[in-house]
């Protein structure tokens, strides 16, 4: 049997996912965003402003993503020629794991460009896609249907926030959001002290901006006085002109009283427990 047309061979070759991170800006208010090209390296900026197809927690995110890189490195096409597909409601209100959605989202039918031999790309509101953030299923599921899944370069919060913690970067666990729930709050909270004194595990954990400060008062008010608490808030954002503003601090619980005040809790944080 004579071989097959090269064009024949290159239609059932995939393309690409690449998992694109963006700005931790997201939200903020545009005198903190530093250019994009301080946080976003100039070779994932390149990648991004060829691809024609995007996986998206938000495509009015996404799009104001796309028009910065724009500025920085022209669009292969034009915006509104990019096709910017949402994941499902399922995924990004349920989580990718847990009870309500194994099995019942199918995220293959997202990735039928790069089935055709089209790179795709993946991306979230802020920082690195399917980390904290919607799309590990998309990546599963590229795995499986034999996709090449390559992981671009820039920012992640939680890798900054443990950095600057000044706890154990070789064992830690990203635990994601706390209860809201003042009562299991406080018993998860407790949890995961014991868990970092006993194991030296650090505990890293999220909350929306608005309940940050809520969060802080519980967690400094349930750890024990010697516990360290390090939060990180408005990671890769302009310092501006107010000298006094942190953007990382760790300490004691107990030495939080005379430092809380130069943390801005409307903007991003990220918690860190440990010893």
């Amino acid at each position: 049997m004579p071989p097959a047309p090269q064009h024949t061979l290159a239609r059932h070759t995939p393309g690409t996912l690449y998992l694109v991170p963006t700005p931790l800006d997201f939200g903020c208010a545009p005198e903190v965003c530093a250019p994009i090209a301080e946080t976003i390296p100039a070779g994932t900026l390149t990648v991004a402003a060829r691809l024609g197809h995007w996986i998206t927690e938000n495509a009015k995110s996404t799009r104001a993503f796309l028009k910065r890189v724009h500025m920085h490195t022209p669009l292969a096409q034009p915006l509104q020629a990019l096709t910017i597909t949402e994941l499902p409601r399922e995924v990004h209100k349920k989580g990718d794991f847990g009870p309500h959605s194994p099995g019942k989202v199918m995220v293959e039918s997202l990735l039928h460009a790069a089935l055709t031999g089209q790179d795709m790309a993946l991306v979230s509101e802020a920082g690195m896609p399917a980390v904290a953030d919607p799309g590990a299923l998309v990546v599963r599921a590229a795995h499986k249907l034999g996709i090449p899944v390559r992981t671009l370069s820039g920012p992640s919060s939680l890798v900054m926030a443990l950095a600057s913690s000044g706890m154990n970067g070789q064992h830690f666990a990203f635990v994601g959001y706390l209860p809201q729930d003042p009562l299991d709050r406080t018993a998860r909270i407790r949890e995961l002290e014991r868990l970092a004194i006993h194991s030296g595990q650090t505990q890293v954990f999220i909350e929306t901006p608005y309940r940050n400060a809520a969060l802080f008062q519980a967690v400094v008010s349930a750890l024990k006085p010697t516990t360290r608490l390090a939060v990180a808030c408005g990671l890769a954002l302009s310092v501006g002109s107010d000298p006094d503003r942190l953007q990382a601090y760790s300490c004691q619980a107990s030495e939080w009283k005379q430092t809380q005040h130069r943390i801005d809790w409307a903007l991003p944080c990220v918690f860190s427990i440990g010893t």
